[in-house]
């Protein structure tokens, strides 16, 4: 499995922790803890861990397993930080990144036995002459589980400017589709590729762009071609009727 595979596979282990202030007054505060576990490569070297504590929905103070350390967001927040980190509950907090990857190892194999490849399409949104950019579309539809990462490649490489993505989106029917935009200028001589990983797929899924037919003329092919094929069956249909009401008659001589 490639990302699971770009999969950007959010696994929310969610730890709240209400705290009441000043129970008898009118204002009560609230203190609530979102730890994360978040990762895109299939062996989870990539793997962050996130341990956010919000207070009256304002963050307050963050871990992050990347910077390594905690991070305050308010005046006291900074402190607090300061004295954790300078703690052995720093260290603890670390340790949880191997919690994180033990508890998604164990997932992962069920996500691959239900997994549904997904149906990429690429197309252009937009084409505008001259000077002006050209935007692409890659669309993929109908794909289960919902993590998925859609790149774009030029040449073989990955680009990191110019691209805009959409998040996954629920179709209703337990299955899920992602639309990511591209928008460059057109070059003599170079490939752009969609690249789609999945939990559906070992490798990644690449989708070369072929700028040589327009879009709307690859539009008529296909309905001229569809027509065509429609034709041929109803005639060969017609001939296999008429040969069987031929055979069906009776010659009686004069």
């Amino acid at each position: 499995m490639s990302l699971l595979k770009q999969l950007i596979c959010l696994i929310y282990l969610i730890f709240t922790l209400p705290v009441f202030i000043g129970a008898e007054s009118a204002n009560e505060y609230y203190t609530t803890r979102w730890a994360r576990c978040i990762y895109s490569s299939p062996d989870l070297s990539d793997m962050v861990y996130t341990d956010s504590t919000y207070f009256n929905k304002y963050l307050y103070i963050q871990f992050n397993s990347t910077i390594g350390r905690f991070v305050g967001f308010t005046e006291h927040g900074m402190r607090t930080a300061d004295d954790w980190n300078n703690s052995t509950y720093l260290q603890q907090v670390k340790e949880r990144v191997v919690f994180c990857k033990f508890s998604i190892a164990s997932r992962e194999s069920a996500a691959h036995v239900k997994s549904v490849k997904p149906k990429v399409i690429l197309s252009i949104v937009k084409q505008a002459g001259g000077r002006h950019p050209s935007v692409l579309m890659c669309s993929a539809y109908e794909f289960y589980p919902r993590q998925i990462k859609v790149s774009w490649l030029r040449d073989g490489k990955l680009m990191t400017s110019e691209v805009t993505s959409t998040m996954e989106m629920a179709d209703g029917d337990w299955y899920y589709q992602i639309h990511s935009e591209l928008e460059y200028t057109p070059k003599s001589g170079e490939k752009i590729s969609c690249m789609v990983e999945h939990a559906s797929s070992t490798q990644p899924m690449i989708y070369d762009w072929d700028p040589s037919i327009p879009e709307s003329e690859k539009n008529k092919i296909t309905i001229g071609a569809s027509s065509l094929v429609l034709g041929i069956i109803i005639a060969a249909a017609g001939l296999i009727y008429y040969k069987k009401k031929l055979a069906g008659r009776i010659l009686v001589p004069n």
